[in-house]
């Protein structure tokens, strides 16, 4: 147990954060009571509000804990990597490794994305969007070989595709997360068909602008 203070606000903010996933797990968040989540957290309405403004920007937190995670994971995959093959492998990886560790949170993203909360809707573009500013910039400067001669495009063009590529493995998350548990056949078909599809953009970008 926390001991100190400041301890033990941070431990009451990640258990409402907790708390909040397990009770919306079949739920949306504009369903969530603020008296609800703070008895079964076991505090008084009113201590809610010395760890968030309000129940959507809790929700926000939850997004940044999760999309915010996996971008930190990706971007070290690409550290030092020069074979886009390899980058798109190992993102893959990453991405079901953090399904599943964090398969409420990913739930959550795929259910709120076009809910009806619209902070969090737009703390989840606003994630995508960095992801795919960050991929932006790596291909731009390192690269990576097989993927496209940077050099001729646009920004713009660099930036789409990006957006492509992040976009595709936000399908392939939710794709994941549609099977049913333990089904690792279907799984590994699903990760396979998404591997294959990501180097089919990646072959076809070689040949951008036409």
């Amino acid at each position: 147990m926390p001991h100190t203070r400041v301890e033990q606000k941070a431990h009451t903010r990640q258990a409402l954060l907790d708390t909040a996933l397990r009770l919306l797990e079949d739920r949306s968040l504009d369903s969530l009571g603020l008296r609800e989540l703070t008895r079964e957290v076991g505090i008084v309405p009113t201590a809610f509000y010395r760890h968030f403004p309000d129940v959507a920007s809790l929700g926000v937190a939850l997004v940044e804990q999760c999309l915010g995670g996996l971008r930190t994971a990706v971007r070290a995959v690409r550290d030092g990597i020069a074979d886009s093959d390899a980058v798109i492998s190992r993102s893959l990886s990453v991405l079901v490794a953090q399904l599943h560790e964090r398969r409420e949170h990913f739930r959550f993203i795929a259910r709120e994305r076009h809910g009806g909360v619209a902070p969090v809707r737009r703390a989840i573009r606003e994630q995508l969007d960095l992801s795919a500013a960050e991929l932006a910039t790596d291909l731009l400067t390192r690269r990576l070989p097989h993927v496209t001669a940077l050099e001729r495009w646009e920004a713009q063009d660099v930036r789409m595709l990006a957006t492509l590529i992040v976009d595709h493995v936000v399908q392939t998350a939710a794709a994941l997360l549609e099977l049913p548990p333990g089904d690792e056949a279907a799984a590994s078909d699903t990760i396979d068909m998404a591997d294959r599809q990501l180097r089919l953009i990646a072959l076809g970008s070689r040949h951008w602008p036409g």
